[in-house]
């Protein structure tokens, strides 16, 4: 499997690390994608990946459209996208990107969960979590859909120095509260 590079043209605070903006599951709902994607921005995102389960051309082409690098990969609702691909970045699952240092394996679907990249990404589940083993960060970065949690989420991820910072943004779907946030703090191990 080949390997994509995506360059990093705005940096985190630190100017060392990118802050890759991490979604999932949007399910045709374009507004709370675009929610999503503008929290993401307001936390520096320098970079977007989506999990699949778009399940419209104009949310793949919103996605397409927000001034940052993206990548993304077909959920298993997306099959009437295959002919987009052309125009979008959006690929097959597994997919390998590089970003700056990292490899990340993208998937929808959580069949491909071997620890043989730096970060491996997958939705589906409509649940965020995180973990890592061995060296490996696993995320699965919730619905953007908020059908079966009730919130719309959206996670940061950057690195500093010898460990892995994940940012869960959050809000409910059915009102105008503001984002919450949670963090989560991974050691990124020697070995």
């Amino acid at each position: 499997m080949s390997v994509s590079s995506v360059s990093t043209e705005k940096m985190h605070k630190k100017d060392i690390y990118p802050v890759i903006g991490i979604i999932s599951d949007t399910h045709k709902r374009l507004d709370l994608q675009s929610q999503a994607i503008a929290r993401l921005k307001e936390c520096g995102a320098t970079h977007i990946l989506h999990a699949g389960d778009f399940e419209s051309s104009e949310a793949l082409k919103a996605l397409s459209e927000c001034g940052l690098p993206y990548a993304a990969v077909f959920g298993n609702n997306d099959y009437a996208l295959k002919e987009t691909a052309s125009r979008y970045r959006i690929k097959a699952e597994p997919y390998y990107i590089k970003i700056d240092n990292l490899k990340i394996k993208m998937m929808h679907l959580p069949y491909y969960m071997t620890p043989d990249s730096d970060i491996v990404i997958y939705g589906h589940l409509h649940i965020f979590k995180s973990s890592i083993e061995g060296k490996t960060l696993f995320i699965n970065p919730g619905e953007v859909c908020g059908r079966e949690s009730g919130n719309t989420d959206a996670v940061i991820l950057y690195r500093e120095d010898d460990r892995y910072i994940i940012e869960h943004h959050f809000k409910p779907v059915y009102n105008h509260s503001t984002w919450q946030k949670e963090r989560k703090i991974y050691p990124i191990s020697a070995n």
